[in-house]
């Protein structure tokens, strides 16, 4: 599976099946990051889970305030989230990608076992501070690996591999650990118990994927001719770099991207937990069921990363994520004609549609940004990126906590379909006024490769002429 690059290309490079990796990076690097990329995420997303069952379970707050205080818990998150995020792309670019990788996990660690002992939803803003430099940390890593590792060519096709990996990870973990604490209860160990043992097993999981990363990961930062810029420009690079109109669309991208995402990990898992215990069901039996609809949405993001990969390398990459937020804005929008969550058979429609949106949502903006970032400065855009993922979430949740409380539990769904029509036009207006170069072009700028040839088995020259058109 694991092969050296043709003779034609002007650097030797070696490759995992059909992608194409970076030079420098060897097959190794890039089945640790596979790992990374299907661990991290999940770890990420099951404080929703986790969450809804310590707000039910452990501290009993009532189902009409429970919107609003996981909006406000999000809230806090992306504010500790936002002023962290330049220092760690600095970081990033200076100590390199593997030892914040690793920091992230341990600080997911630390938060999973504090969680299950707050004594008010008060302790849960501060364990939010620590799980929010995790978030910090294990976002700027991935995201700058995701950048560093592919060969232009492979670039959409390792997004598409990433987003299936972090799909999956969502899945597997999401589906193993919700149902743990209906397991122990069921063998009669008491309700916060329950709690207690699935976040510790949970937080054993996050080191023995430090552990991982760290033996198998590329060490240090990767070389380039120029000289590396001093910290004062790494600090204002982000920003200026938005006037690159490409970059800054795929700041936009990341703002959505991220609402969208956080907008179904925390509001499906809640809106079917909350129906299910008005449906009179016990809070372990209703977390279980609203995680079936929650994984019936990463199954679907999973499942339409194959198909969303190669189309992403065979459009321009801002026709892509003009495609991508209308695919997204379609699953958002259609929550409208659903009432109940937990229907079953058509009900589960909305869910897919909203899994392939989020995916889409995900391979658009980081194909853009992966390809406009420059390599001397990658860390510190991909922290700006970060941040303006980290803003989306922060605006969208505060905003979607309260309509999901005060209106309809649909409107946080409808709020992030709204703003991706805009980004959609955005995109198509960009595409008009600076469309970049083609992915052949930067293929040979950055990564030194001569461009591809009919033995490469995912890419048809004959697509090559029409990416300016497409």
């Amino acid at each position: 599976m694991t092969q050296t690059s043709s003779p034609s290309s002007a650097v030797d490079t070696h490759r995992i099946g059909p992608i194409h990796l970076a030079p420098g990076i060897l097959p190794l690097h890039g089945w640790t990051f596979f790992y990374g990329g299907f661990v991290s995420i999940g770890l990420l997303v099951f404080i929703t889970i986790g969450q809804t069952y310590i707000l039910n379970e452990h501290l009993n707050i009532p189902l009409d305030q429970q919107g609003t205080l996981t909006g406000d818990l999000v809230f806090w998150t992306e504010v500790v989230a936002l002023l962290l995020f330049i220092p760690a792309g600095i970081l990033i670019d200076r100590i390199g990608r593997r030892p914040i990788f690793i920091a992230g996990f341990m600080l997911l660690a630390a938060t999973y076992v504090l969680y299950p002992l707050a004594g008010s939803s008060d302790d849960l803003f501060l364990y939010r501070a620590i799980y929010a430099m995790g978030i910090v940390a294990i976002a700027g890593a991935l995201s700058t690996v995701l950048a560093d590792y592919p060969a232009e060519r492979s670039r959409g096709k390792l997004v598409a591999i990433i987003g299936m990996l972090n799909g999956l990870g969502i899945v597997m973990i999401g589906q193993m650990f919700g149902v743990l604490p209906e397991v122990f209860t069921a063998r009669g160990v008491s309700g916060t118990d329950a709690g207690l043992y699935t976040h510790l097993l949970v937080a054993g999981l996050a080191v023995v994927s430090a552990i991982i990363i760290g033996f198998g990961l590329k060490g240090g930062v990767p070389p380039t001719r120029e000289a590396r810029p001093p910290v004062r420009k790494l600090l204002v690079t982000g920003v200026t770099e938005a006037r690159n109109p490409r970059i800054l669309l795929a700041y936009g991208a990341a703002f959505i991207a991220r609402g969208d995402q956080s907008i179904n990990a925390a509001f499906v898992v809640l809106w079917g937990t909350t129906v299910g215990i008005g449906m009179g069901m016990s809070a372990p039996e209703a977390i279980k069921q609203a995680t079936l609809i929650f994984v019936i949405t990463q199954v679907a993001a999973l499942l339409s990363a194959p198909l969303l990969g190669p189309l992403v390398d065979r459009l321009n990459r801002v026709t892509a994520l003009g495609v991508c937020m209308g695919l997204a804005a379609l699953g958002n929008l259609a929550v409208i004609f659903m009432d109940n969550p937990l229907g079953g058979g058509t009900t589960w429609i909305f869910f897919i549609l909203l899994g392939i949106g989020q995916m889409s949502v995900f391979l658009g903006g980081q194909s853009l940004i992966g390809q406009e970032a420059p390599k001397a400065t990658r860390g510190s855009v991909l922290a700006m990126f970060n941040i303006s993922g980290a803003l989306g979430i922060l605006l969208i949740m505060m905003i979607g906590g309260r309509l999901f409380d005060q209106i309809d539990p649909r409107a946080p769904f409808v709020l992030v379909g709204a703003i991706n029509i805009l980004m959609m036009l955005a995109s198509f207006y960009v595409r008009a006024k600076a469309p970049g170069m083609t992915i052949s072009q930067v293929e040979v700028e950055r990564d030194g490769m001569a461009p591809p040839t009919s033995q490469d088995p995912w890419i048809d020259p004959a697509h090559r002429p029409r990416d300016r058109k497409t």
